[in-house]
């Protein structure tokens, strides 16, 4: 199979890279969250571009590359910047990175965002544990004819956010004095924002943040049996919420602003897991 043998050959340009080490854990940086990819220690800069097969982030705040090293003690590979449904990738070409890592051995999977936040009674700043999703759109990473050697042709989504790595984020939060939000992530194709009647609705399907990423490679993941945790920061209450317009720079102030906090989180998490 075509796909199957491009995943294989990115896997391997990107091992070639690193000598082979072993990964403990993937993470998936968010607009505005890229920065803590510039703490690992003794980094391995991979661009994008450089990988065989591998799409190109095009978005504001995302810098295009992979960046492996060690932080807390565990072996990382972060990815600064994702791949959207809305730049006009596939849902097979937006987890096309998740399913590259797992076939490098990696089957720990950490995803975060910026998301808008339709909870009326959390603020902007705020971060969030992801304990479900909602997608209601049809398209999905797994149509189309399944790879076998990734996983079976149906799937479990009930445990796609693992349990034990939900209770360990709490805990980390607890410990570190930090109040974090526990909730349901919906997804949303953008790129224009959500409108203030279908926040209205996310909030009635039993959403608390809306966004227009994370979904797929949760799917994706679960597809493949990796341990998956996701946090979102809340970079804006969500449109129709607050009298005011949405934009990008919004999203990217308020990430800067909350780094500090987000980032000592995901370190604890990270030297726990």
């Amino acid at each position: 199979m075509e796909m199957l043998d491009n995943l294989k050959e990115s896997a391997a340009y990107i091992s070639g890279k690193i000598g082979g080490k072993k990964i403990d854990i993937a993470l998936v940086l968010g607009s505005g969250l890229g920065d803590l990819a510039d703490q690992l220690a003794d980094p391995v800069v991979i661009d994008y571009h450089d990988i065989p097969h591998f799409p190109v982030s095009t978005v504001p705040g995302h810098k295009g590359r992979l960046v492996i090293g060690n932080l807390e003690g565990k072996n990382i590979l972060c990815m600064q910047g994702r791949f959207h449904y809305y730049e006009g990738w596939s849902m097979e070409q937006v987890v096309y990175p998740v399913r590259t890592f797992k076939l490098m051995g990696i089957n720990n999977l950490f995803l975060t965002n910026a998301a808008g936040c339709v909870n009326k009674d959390w603020k902007p700043g705020d971060l969030m544990i992801i304990t479900d999703h909602i997608k209601l759109i049809q398209d999905s990473p797994n149509r189309g004819a399944n790879i076998d050697e990734l996983g079976p042709r149906f799937f479990d989504m009930c445990s796609a956010y693992d349990k034990s790595l939900i209770a360990l984020a709490k805990e980390c939060a607890k410990d570190k004095g930090m109040t974090v939000r526990e909730g349901v992530y919906m997804l949303f194709t953008g790129p224009s924002f959500e409108t203030p009647a279908e926040v209205r609705f996310a909030r009635l399907a039993g959403a608390d943040a809306v966004g227009m990423s994370t979904v797929p490679e949760a799917i994706a993941a679960s597809h493949m049996k990796m341990r998956t945790v996701g946090i979102s920061c809340l970079t804006n209450m969500a449109a129709g919420i607050l009298d005011q317009s949405l934009n990008h720079e919004e999203v990217l102030e308020t990430g800067e602003r909350v780094k500090h906090t987000f980032q000592t989180l995901v370190r604890e998490i990270i030297r726990r897991w």
